[in-house]
């Protein structure tokens, strides 16, 4: 079971948005953000923009600013759920490794993937030690799908975006969750609401084995 992190988990905006509005370059990076859901810019680019603005901060402050990313409601609930019902919830996502680890420690989330910041000497560089893109994601769900003997048919993913196309594309049933046109004409079903736990219905069907 596959979660998407920005405009999923972070409503209305993305974790790394939110954290250029304490680095000062929020501005920007929106910007950049715009031109990748356009198809203009790739998300090496985007990275390697927002990375500069990290230089010379402090791994510590970063993490406590994550204390206050504005999440949707029922995280914990549908993570919660999951388990439950034998399934694995990872975070699939193209945010920022030090949100995914934020996150998956907080709710209980299995795995994550996502780019990776430098650091040096407990301080973000401002360079990117590892790139991620949308087919990056989809390669780590189906490694790890793989790696507990599932079939990519046997997997979900929840989503809003472009960077989700390749995953839903991979998966036997994708949940387009307050998303845009394009994630929505790929997904099985689309969702919107304001809880998270408005997708449970739609990933019943992997329970019950219904398509």
């Amino acid at each position: 079971m596959f979660f998407d992190v920005d405009g999923t988990l972070v409503p209305g905006t993305s974790s790394s948005a939110f954290l250029a509005g304490f680095l000062g370059h929020r501005e920007e990076l929106t910007e950049a953000e715009d031109a990748y859901a356009r198809g203009a810019l790739d998300n090496r680019r985007v990275s390697e923009l927002d990375a500069a603005g990290w230089a010379g901060v402090p791994e510590k402050r970063v993490a406590g600013w994550l204390d206050e990313l504005p999440l949707i409601a029922g995280i914990a609930e549908t993570v919660a759920w999951c388990r439950r019902h034998g399934l694995v919830p990872f975070l699939a996502t193209l945010a920022w490794s030090p949100v995914g680890g934020h996150l998956s420690e907080r709710f209980g989330f299995h795995a994550f993937c996502g780019p990776r910041p430098e650091t040096a000497g407990g301080r973000f560089t401002g360079r990117v030690a590892r790139h991620f893109d949308e087919y990056g994601k989809r390669d780590f769900a189906l490694a790890q799908a793989r790696g507990l003997g599932l079939a990519p048919g046997s997997c979900a993913a929840v989503g809003d975006s472009r960077s989700d196309l390749p995953l839903f594309a991979s998966v036997g049933l994708s949940v387009a969750f307050n998303a845009g046109t394009d994630a929505r004409a790929a997904a099985t079903v689309a969702v919107d609401g304001g809880d998270l736990r408005e997708v449970i219905p739609a990933l019943s069907r992997l329970v019950t084995g219904a398509r």
